[in-house]
């Protein structure tokens, strides 16, 4: 078995399952955890489940659940504590312009920002304390929430795990593999912004 060598894979290594859920749980949601690798965790550590360092279902049902739950945390974070955060000056952990950044987002897409931010970084761990500081409808939310999730987290690990099971020597290219996951993974996103901004000018 050969194990690429780059930093995300003996970090991953070490994390194990319960070091994994607490990332993916804290990107999705916690004001702190957008700096976390999402996208290339997720897809490294569904190579390494095709290496048969962690089982494929095991990482599955973690991060599903890691996903929703992370983001139902940032939701009531920013319905109890979104006035608070927008009076806080930037720091390593929290940068504002980010929330201001989803918030502009939210208001313009609506609750099928949750389902796109999945796969935008930054705005993927901001857009559920939007959601809380909007007052959305907890159901609704909750809806966008697991639809959103799922695709993320699912989509992502069996992507590394299907090219980890198909492509011999995979390890060598890891690294721009990962790259154009993560732009790969924004193009829906950034189509759907682009259908709006035409339909905006065609109003005009």
């Amino acid at each position: 078995m050969t194990i690429p060598q780059f930093d995300l894979v003996p970090l991953i290594q070490s994390l194990g399952y319960v070091g994994l859920f607490a990332m993916v749980f804290a990107e999705s949601g916690l004001f702190f955890g957008f700096f976390l690798p999402g996208d290339s965790l997720l897809f490294t550590a569904g190579f390494l489940a095709s290496q048969r360092v962690f089982n494929i279902f095991t990482l599955l049902l973690l991060f599903v659940i890691g996903a929703i739950a992370g983001d139902s945390v940032g939701y009531w974070t920013g319905k109890k504590l979104g006035g608070w955060l927008m009076k806080q000056k930037d720091s390593f952990f929290f940068q504002k312009h980010h929330l201001i950044k989803a918030q502009r987002f939210y208001e313009k897409h609506g609750g099928k920002t949750l389902i796109l931010a999945r796969f935008m970084p930054a705005i993927r761990t901001f857009a559920p304390i939007v959601a809380g500081m909007a007052n959305m409808e907890y159901k609704t939310f909750l809806l966008y929430n697991v639809i959103g999730g799922f695709l993320w987290a699912v989509g992502l690990t069996l992507v590394g795990y299907f090219l980890g099971s198909v492509i011999p020597n995979v390890d060598k290219y890891m690294l721009p593999i990962i790259g154009a996951i993560v732009v790969i993974s924004a193009i829906p996103a950034l189509l759907h912004m682009r259908a709006d901004k035409t339909k905006e000018l065609e109003k005009k």
